[in-house]
């Protein structure tokens, strides 16, 4: 299937509970169509569908042929150099991912477990066929690793930091729950973050095109600060707010009548995701509030379980994000590749897990 869009909304969208934006037909034709995967960008939609023998689709997987490993925020870079020295070809690679997208979410899609591995063995063969040495899926789901792991796929795990909502009536109501000496640092922060702005939170049509072209301005500042070129064109973000205006809340922080910053979320059925920031002033503490206390804010006021703010960030777990495994799979065409790549994913996890542990013991919350 040469892309998403190839495929009609209503039977790609059957395949998911609708609980996760970033593998919803329009997430993904908006990036394709926007010109921020396809042609020129190392990511080239090679969707791998399922049929049954009515032809009734059963089953996707989201997945691209990849010329690099920017935008996937699980870093195989070594992995890369070392296959390469071997004199071997890393890329192009197979990834399947909802691109730009450091959100745990489905990677198979389907209504039935069964196809799973079926799924899989079909990306297997495709990489087989065109030559690929490696398959990828990041930011797994947990209830799917025993797929991938079924297939004989490795796990790889990392850490993340979420805000969990436990039944909070309010901010006040978390705050409540945190040590009082981080309690009066979040305070603290958040008051000076608000001195001489004013806050605003727009979704569906609230949003404008001109909303949309301060938010670029946003977006290409920290993009050319972090990773030299931001992923996403600006076509991308009046796509996405023409199909899922509704499922987008854009956090604008005003000075005067002049948005000065924004961080743009998406709202699934039980989680927040914040997605992109940035600003054309630098003011203390103005990234948290925009980025994690406004989000704790709009995630209570909308009863949703956590907030995914995004990759890496130790800075979260002062407030109030707490460390979460991620994980993420891989095949290796190569046995004995596979092995190596094995014998470091053993030693890595150890790592993880003991750092999850240290992180775990230094929430800001109360000690009971």
């Amino acid at each position: 299937m040469p892309s998403v869009s190839h495929v009609p909304r209503d039977v790609w969208d059957n395949l998911t509970d609708g609980d996760n934006p970033f593998v919803s037909h329009d997430f993904l034709t908006a990036l394709e169509q926007s010109g921020s995967v396809g042609p020129g960008t190392g990511w080239d939609p090679a969707p791998i569908v399922m049929e049954d023998r009515s032809g009734l689709v059963v089953g996707a997987l989201p997945s691209y042929a990849k010329g690099h490993s920017q935008g996937e925020y699980v870093f195989d870079h070594a992995w890369a150099d070392a296959w390469q020295r071997a004199g071997g070809n890393y890329y192009p690679k197979l990834q399947i991912a909802a691109p730009f997208t450091p959100a745990t979410g489905p990677r198979i899609l389907t209504r039935h477990a069964a196809y799973g591995v079926p799924l899989l063995r079909a990306a297997e063969q495709l990489c087989v066929s065109n030559g690929l040495a490696s398959a990828h899926a990041t930011f797994v789901e947990p209830a799917q690793m025993a797929l991938f792991e079924n297939a004989g796929w490795l796990a790889r795990s990392d850490i993340q930091f979420h805000w969990a909502n436990r039944g909070y009536a309010g901010f006040d109501d978390f705050l409540a729950a945190l040590s009082s000496r981080k309690r009066k640092a979040i305070r603290k922060e958040r008051a000076a973050a608000a001195q001489g702005l004013t806050f605003r939170h727009l979704s569906g049509s609230e949003i404008t095109e001109a909303h949309w072209d301060a938010f670029w301005v946003f977006y290409q500042d920290t993009g050319a600060r972090k990773w030299g070129t931001p992923y996403l064109t600006r076509a991308a973000f009046s796509l996405l707010g023409e199909r899922m205006g509704d499922q987008m809340i854009l956090m604008l922080a005003y000075d005067g009548d002049q948005p000065v910053a924004g961080a743009l979320n998406f709202i699934g059925g039980s989680a927040l995701y914040g997605r992109y920031w940035g600003c054309t002033q630098d003011r203390p503490f103005l990234h948290f509030e925009l980025c994690y206390y406004q989000a704790i804010d709009a995630a209570i006021a909308r009863g949703l379980s956590r907030v995914e703010a995004g990759a890496q960030g130790t800075h979260k777990l002062a407030r109030g994000y707490e460390p979460v495994q991620t994980w993420s799979a891989h095949w290796i065409a190569d046995p004995g590749f596979r092995a190596a790549v094995a014998d470091f994913l053993e030693r890595e996890r150890q790592g993880t897990d003991a750092d999850q542990l240290f992180l775990g013991e230094r929430t800001p919350f109360r000690k009971t």
